[in-house]
């Protein structure tokens, strides 16, 4: 099984990781070159892409690739890959493709639990971006007849991205807002889905989030504590100095279900809620 990767970043490095040893080769995009000689150190042969312009040396590498991930975010224009290499993947056709979305597709649902039944309604202009992206992937998998995997991914974290780096730098803050809460999703667990998914037959729209969608401040003193520091002081949300895209994410709140993709790929979280993974984070590194 030959494996390529349109943009090599946190959570299809951890797939690499995971499940490098299930491919003959592994190939990826990135933007820089300094970039480039970092996968060439994990083993992926490096190809450059900026997003827009198409190369003989990805078009080449796509004939034989029979696994394709996609982790690139979509524009204005659309899906970048979709953009740019439609053809070379039509004619190339994959056993399996697997595209990195977001939970955010669903908008705010007032806490209310969401399934991958439940009506898109994105409030955010990436949301809509998204949303986007899926519909084009979908009709891409119908024309050619192609295994299409689309996984709506929650907030992700892991080594080098977590409360404890968080708390390490003091950007960490504690910011209430009566009912809201967020879904979360660990690295490793990204990867563990999508390499349950090489051995089955599972096609369509997955959401991959833990089973505890939470309070952010909650994740935030946990992790305090663990640390044996003072968490940050609480602030309301009204007075927290955010960044625009930081209040979007508090304008919408829903409780992710991920019951589907335990059923249909028979996966168990290796971290079901936050504790544990920061349990485990605090004990074996969390840099």
């Amino acid at each position: 099984m030959r494996l390529f990767i349109f943009g090599v970043g946190f959570s299809s490095k951890a797939f690499v990781e995971a499940a490098s040893d299930q491919f003959d080769w592994i190939g990826g995009t990135t933007r820089s070159e300094e970039k480039a000689e970092q996968l060439k150190e994990m083993g992926v042969e490096p190809f450059l892409f900026d997003g827009e312009a198409a190369t003989d040396a990805i078009r080449k590498a796509l004939r034989t690739a029979t696994h394709i991930l996609v982790s690139i975010a979509p524009n204005d224009g659309g899906d970048p890959v979709l953009n740019a290499f439609l053809a070379d993947l039509a004619k190339a056709q994959p056993q399996w493709i697997a595209y990195l979305s977001t939970v955010g597709v669903y908008g705010d649902h007032d806490g209310a639990w969401v399934t991958e039944e439940t009506e898109c309604k994105p409030v955010s202009l990436r949301s809509r971006q998204r949303v986007a992206a899926e519909s084009q992937w979908l009709q891409f998998a119908h024309d050619t007849n192609t295994r299409l995997l689309i996984l709506r991914l929650s907030g992700i974290y892991g080594k080098g991205r977590n409360g404890f780096v968080n708390l390490e730098r003091g950007t960490a803050k504690r910011v209430i807002k009566p009912g809201q809460v967020f879904n979360r999703i660990h690295a490793e667990d990204i990867a563990g889905v999508l390499k349950a998914s090489l051995g089955t037959s599972a096609a369509g729209i997955y959401n991959v989030s833990d089973d505890e969608p939470a309070p952010p401040q909650d994740v935030v003193t946990y992790a305090a504590e663990l640390m044996g520091v003072a968490p940050p002081p609480e602030v309301p949300f009204e007075e927290a100095n955010m960044s625009p895209m930081g209040r979007s994410f508090y304008g919408e709140t829903k409780r992710v279900d991920n019951a589907k993709v335990k059923r249909d790929m028979n996966y168990t979280f290796a971290y079901p809620t936050y504790r544990v993974a920061l349990d485990a984070l605090w004990r074996d590194g969390y840099k």
